[in-house]
């Protein structure tokens, strides 16, 4: 597989993830791109591993995790894709407002949490993969799914 074959079928999957760890589009683009740079000057190394999907998804999330360029909760209105069409009316204000506070509350978690989340609940990966994503051990991922969960729903009591 060549670099540009790699990119052309798994481009769009890695933005949607940054989406999902960033909160924000524009960040997300800086982030993949970035990341694909660093992919591209590796890409012997990427290539030669067992899942070069893998290997460049741990790229990115390190890169996240190691994002020190001011905060993002400023910008957490984007979602990855859109909602589906829904036959019945629905009332659009309180769902902006639902999916805003969510997307606060997510913004509040430590950076490794939140890339905890995304990982299981968005890109639906095994504590294994996530631990191998995220270069920890399988204890420290459901710890850390444990006590994000835990903030968001104490979160969720104190707001209603």
């Amino acid at each position: 597989m060549t670099y540009e074959e790699f990119v052309d079928s798994r481009l769009g999957a890695l933005l949607r993830y940054a989406v999902m760890l960033t909160g924000d589009e524009h960040t997300a683009q800086d982030l993949v791109q970035d990341t694909m740079v660093r992919v591209q000057l590796n890409w012997r190394r990427v290539v030669r591993s067992d899942s070069p999907d893998g290997y460049v998804r741990k790229m990115l999330t390190n890169q996240f995790i190691d994002l020190r360029r001011g905060s993002w909760i400023k910008r957490v209105l984007l979602r990855a894709e859109p909602d589906p069409v829904r036959a019945e009316p629905s009332d659009h204000a309180s769902e902006t407002a639902e999916r805003d506070s969510v997307w606060t509350m997510l913004a509040r978690l430590p950076r490794q949490q939140r890339a905890v989340l995304v990982l299981r609940y968005y890109e639906d990966l095994p504590d294994a993969e996530i631990a191998e994503v995220l270069g920890c051990a399988v204890g420290t991922v459901r710890s850390s799914i444990s006590r994000a969960l835990a903030t968001l729903r104490t979160e969720l009591v104190e707001a209603r």
